[in-house]
Parts: C-alpha cells; sequence; structure tokens
C-alpha cells in the first residue's frame, strides 16, 4: 500500500474520494443503514455499491474500515432489513401494500408478477431476488403477503443474504487492492465503454419508441374511430340475424310443402271456380 510521508493513504482516484468524508465520519453505520433501509423496501442506492465502495475503502486502509468487518455488518443489516420487509408484508396485507407502495416505486403490476413468481417457484426465489435490483427490495414484503413459512423465508433469506454479501464484498476487495491499475484501465477505454454505453441507449429508445408504434397502430386512433368499430360490428350482427331469420322461413316452408305432397290424396285441392264468360248483348 503506498502511503504519504505523514503516514496517511493516497487519495483514491475518481468519484470513490468524494465518499472519504461521509465514510471515514459514519464507517460501518453508513453501509448498515444503506442496507437496511433497501431491504426492508425503501429504493436508497443499490447495496452492491454500498458493500463494494466499503470494500474498497477497507482493502486500502481507510474509514478504520476492515473487509471482514464490512461483511460481518452487511450480512446483519441485509438479513433484519428483509426480515422487517417480511413482517410488514405478512401484518400490513395487500391492500395496504398497495395503497402506499407508489412512495417506494412499488406498482400493483410489479406486486402481481412478483407474487406469481415466488408462488411457482417457492423459496429459491427469495435466493435469486437477491441478485435483482427492483425484486430485491421487495424480497421480503412479497413472500410476507403470498404467506410464505417464517422459518422457509428465514433460511432462503440467510443463504441469500451471505451469498449477496461474499459476493459483492469480495469484488469490492479485489478491486481496491488493484484501485490505481484498474482506474488507468478504465480511463485508458473509458471512450470506448462510452461508445457502448451510447449504443445501448440508442437501441433501448428505438425498441421502446417501435413498440410504443406498434401498439398506437394496434389500437384505436380515437374514441370516435371506436365508436364507428362498435356501429359496423352492430350491422354485421343484425345482418346475420336478418339473414339466418330468411334461412329459417325458408326452411319452415320448404317443410310444409314436402309434408302437403307426402299427403297425397287425403288432401283436396280446392275447387277451381270459372267465371262464365259474357254472352253476346240482345240488342
Amino acid at each position: 500500500m503506498h502511503l504519504l510521508a505523514s503516514g496517511s493513504p493516497l487519495p483514491l482516484p475518481g468519484f470513490l474520494n468524494s465518499l472519504a468524508g461521509p465514510l471515514d465520519h459514519y464507517g460501518y453505520w453508513a453501509i448498515a443503514l444503506l442496507l437496511l433501509l433497501e431491504n426492508i423496501g425503501v429504493p436508497v442506492i443499490p447495496g452492491e455499491l454500498a458493500m463494494i465502495v466499503g470494500a474498497i475503502f477497507a482493502a486500502t486502509g481507510r474509514a478504520g474500515l476492515n473487509v471482514v468487518g464490512v461483511g460481518f455488518v452487511a450480512v446483519i443489516a441485509t438479513f433484519a432489513g428483509a426480515e422487517v420487509g417480511y413482517l410488514i408484508g405478512k401484518y400490513a396485507g395487500r391492500e395496504l401494500i398497495l395503497r402506499y407502495g407508489k412512495y417506494v416505486l412499488i406498482k400493483p403490476h410489479h406486486l402481481d408478477r412478483a407474487e406469481a413468481t415466488v408462488s411457482r417457484y417457492g423459496g429459491i426465489v427469495v435466493v435469486i431476488a437477491r441478485y435483482i435490483v427492483g425484486l430485491r427490495e421487495a424480497n421480503g414484503i412479497i413472500a410476507g403477503i403470498t404467506q410464505m413459512r417464517w422459518v422457509t423465508y428465514s433460511v432462503y433469506n440467510l443463504i441469500g443474504t451471505c451469498a449477496w454479501v461474499a459476493t459483492w464484498v469480495t469484488i469490492g476487495d479485489v478491486a481496491g487492492k488493484n484501485i490505481n491499475t484498474i482506474y488507468k484501465d478504465v480511463n485508458r477505454y473509458s471512450i470506448y465503454l462510452l461508445i457502448v454505453l451510447v449504443v445501448l441507449l440508442a437501441a433501448y429508445i428505438v425498441l421502446r419508441v417501435l413498440r410504443h408504434h406498434r401498439k398506437t397502430h394496434e389500437a384505436p386512433a380515437s374514441p370516435e374511430a371506436q365508436g364507428r368499430l362498435e356501429v359496423r360490428e352492430e350491422l354485421e350482427v343484425r345482418e346475420e340475424l336478418e339473414v339466418r331469420e330468411e334461412l329459417e322461413v325458408r326452411e319452415e316452408l320448404e317443410v310444409r310443402g314436402s309434408e302437403a305432397h307426402q299427403d297425397g290424396p287425403g288432401v283436396q285441392e280446392s275447387p277451381r271456380i270459372e267465371v262464365p264468360k259474357p254472352g253476346p248483348q240482345s240488342t
């Protein structure tokens, strides 16, 4: 580790140096609070970022942090936050979550999709959801709403928490030990990274526009168009009914005619009335 003559570590490159103040002041408490809030369901900065930054500071000897300490605090805060989320979902219920979920970016269709996934795959979703931003925040709440057994949820929650924390703290520790090399490489290839990000963003925007354009053309353009479509459908139904009634009348007449022919002599024809021709007038 490179140190200044005074014994203090060299400043971290890039934005990491701007985080030195809060971490020097709050240390483990800052990491714990961020992870606790995120796993309860409050949208804050992603927990991965908090753990990576904490591990980088620990690996470079800053803020009085230790890598093992960062991992231990992260496991406790993450597990506890998810357990609180489970209790909220179980006892507050779906209606209360839907009413106030908009304040923490939980929408009804998000909840429906997540509930269906949990109901289908069970506790393993709790582990997988740890690595999915958006689903992780509502992980405990959804498990509580679906009435997953507390013991089952807690076991999967602990497994997912340990795996998730170990992944990102390890990445942060390795990054911290090679931070200067990584930063130089990032600066060297940043222009290419920027180009890739711009291309991906442009492709995403184009796909969204095309999807919106397709939905617009599939749906009626306006209420007037919808009204015309309904009138046309009603006319078609009426015409179909009229044709059907006409066919039924024809069939009925044909049946009656065939019955009359089958009766034969039993049916007397109505006598013809001959109208006498007028004779010559007498003069």
